[in-house]
């Protein structure tokens, strides 16, 4: 059996050196639980990472809980899952405080502009990424096609969105099958028990935060709640939906501090949806100061990662009968095939909430994204050393304008 320390020392360099996205997570846990050592096959690698990715919530999170999972049972994946998401958190808090304090000043304002500009790039480049993988006939493309329209000529709600896409999946694109018998099923009564435990462990603090707790917090658990269950296609495709809320619906943040917190999100390790918690202390931040931020990204973290643990440890079980399951196949497909449209709805905002001030063009912002699609798309730089580069650029084209 395999050492806690050993699992400890391996999953928190996996937490320490998880930058880049889903994709190079992906590939790390590959590279240290596959290749180096012989902890998960080939096999097992892929049917995890398939069923993380018809989960809501951060695949390359869940795909470490599970692996933690399969090695130490429970114990072993809440070690994983942790590692993976501690380092970035606490990147987060100081990046959150620091910009709750200094975030307005010219001279930070002017380094931000530059890392928007970069973001609008990064969105693209995702996009692009996800399309050659997710793109493979006709009836793909028609579903990108149908998100994108229904996202942006008529607003449509992001769920709906996605559960059209899988129900259509399920019936229009299944998959073969693999042969030989299915593996066993794992006892109902302990999935009923797992799920009951993992549901008292999410809900029971939000139930005691609407008793005592201030009315921006108790809406703060309710709507990361809501969006840990509606987050299909990674932290990308659920942006647009978090923003409407935020910006629009809750009235937390401006547009332009949403499009801050990605860029500085894309900057720390784990998974990009830690943009929550730093969405949450800054909205903290802006009712309260800091300690009111510190408690607003404590509840965002929990609301947004105990669902994960609940899906994996319910469902763990039954990811060897995956490969027998054609309709959820067919589904998985058909959502990833959505998420295409949505990011490049995503995409559209982004670029117009940066690139244009006051009705005009904002021709310092178009410089830098055009030296960050030279170096991101073209020269294929890595996103952290562009990211900085950007940012100076931002500070030296406004002092020159």
């Amino acid at each position: 059996m395999i050492s806690i320390r050993e699992m400890a020392r391996v999953f928190g360099r996996i937490g320490v050196l998880s930058f880049g996205g889903p994709a190079a997570q992906i590939a790390l846990m590959h590279k240290e639980l596959v290749e180096d050592r012989p902890w998960l096959t080939e096999a097992q690698f892929l049917r995890a990472l398939s069923f993380c990715m018809l989960l809501p919530g951060p695949e390359a999170m869940q795909l470490a809980t599970y692996a933690g999972w399969r090695m130490r049972g429970v114990a072993g994946g809440l070690l994983a899952g942790l590692l993976f998401v501690i380092p970035g958190a606490a990147v987060i808090v100081a990046l959150a405080l620091a910009y709750g304090v200094y975030g307005q000043l010219p001279l930070v304002q002017s380094l931000f502009l530059g890392v928007k500009a970069c973001v609008v790039v990064i969105v693209i480049q995702a996009l692009i990424k996800v399309a050659k993988k997710a793109l493979l006939g006709p009836a793909h493309y028609a579903i990108a096609a149908f998100s994108f329209l229904a996202l942006f000529a008529f607003n449509a709600p992001f769920p709906l969105v996605i559960i059209l896409a899988a129900c259509a999946g399920a019936v229009a694109l299944q998959s073969n099958v693999e042969g030989g018998a299915p593996a066993p099923k794992a006892p109902l009564t302990q999935t009923l028990r797992t799920v009951a435990i993992w549901l008292l462990i999410w809900f029971l603090p939000v139930v005691v935060l609407s008793l005592v707790a201030p009315a921006i917090l108790i809406d703060m658990a309710r709507f990361f709640s809501t969006l840990a269950v509606v987050t299909f296609g990674g932290a990308y495709a659920v942006l647009a939906y978090m923003t409407q809320a935020v910006v629009g619906d809750f009235g937390w943040l401006s547009t332009a501090q949403m499009v801050d917190a990605l860029g500085l999100a894309e900057t720390t390790p784990g998974p990009l949806i830690l943009v929550t918690q730093f969405v949450a202390m800054v909205a903290g931040f802006n009712a309260g100061g800091a300690g009111l931020a510190l408690l607003a990204g404590l509840v965002t973290l929990w609301v947004t990662f105990a669902p994960c643990f609940l899906w994996i440890f319910a469902g763990a079980p039954y990811i060897d009968r995956l490969a027998h399951m054609p309709r959820l196949s067919g589904a998985l497909s058909a959502i990833t095939a959505a998420v295409v449209g949505v990011i490049a709805n995503l995409g559209l905002w982004f670029a117009g909430a940066v690139f244009v001030q006051d009705g005009a063009p904002h021709l310092p912002a178009l410089a830098i994204a055009g030296v960050a699609a030279l170096l991101l798309l073209w020269r294929k730089w890595d996103m952290l050393l562009v990211l900085p580069i950007c940012a100076t650029l931002g500070l030296v084209l406004l002092r020159l304008v």
